[in-house]
């Protein structure tokens, strides 16, 4: 039977919780990103067979129905009220005050295209800055997609040349 995103979500945060584990140790024990067990158990990221042993074995409490619902692709959506959330609206301030120079250096340094959100690595990391004071590392690693020019003779979709008006 088919479950909601919420009911489930709340089912993978309580046996997170159960477990007594953070996002960095599943990682560990799986060999995903921290950020992407986080993405897992909000039902934002897709679990591959391949990787289900891996958290099942993380996660022991994890039961078989769950493990099949979070296999299945999920919808990626979000709260539009979660930015009020100070760390969450800090994150979107920080993007739109050095998004436009991160832009133009991804620009200057590739060409014209972007940085793509889907083949995407992101983690959070904790180090102790010069000061000794604790500092957040986000690395946001992901695929250079360059912008491409449209050429009709390129477009595969194409079954006959365009005619001449």
């Amino acid at each position: 039977m088919e479950q909601n995103k919420a009911s489930i979500v709340s089912q993978l945060q309580h046996l997170k919780q159960q477990s007594g584990k953070s996002y960095t140790q599943l990682a560990d024990e799986t060999g995903l990103t921290n950020v992407y067990v986080a993405q897992l158990l909000r039902r934002q990221a897709q679990l591959k067979p391949e990787t289900a042993p891996k958290l099942q074995a993380a996660l022991p409490d994890l039961p078989k129905q769950l493990v099949d619902e979070m296999m299945k692709p999920p919808l990626r959506s979000y709260d539009p009220n979660i930015i009020q959330d100070p760390t969450i609206y800090r994150l979107n301030e920080a993007v739109m005050h050095f998004g436009e120079s991160i832009k133009e250096i991804i620009n200057e340094e590739y060409g014209d295209g972007i940085m793509s959100a889907i083949d995407f690595f992101c983690s959070v990391d904790k180090i102790k800055g010069v000061d000794g004071k604790e500092r957040v590392v986000l690395t946001f690693d992901g695929k250079y997609l360059p912008h491409t020019e449209q050429k009709t003779e390129h477009m595969v979709s194409r079954t006959r040349p365009l005619e001449k008006q």
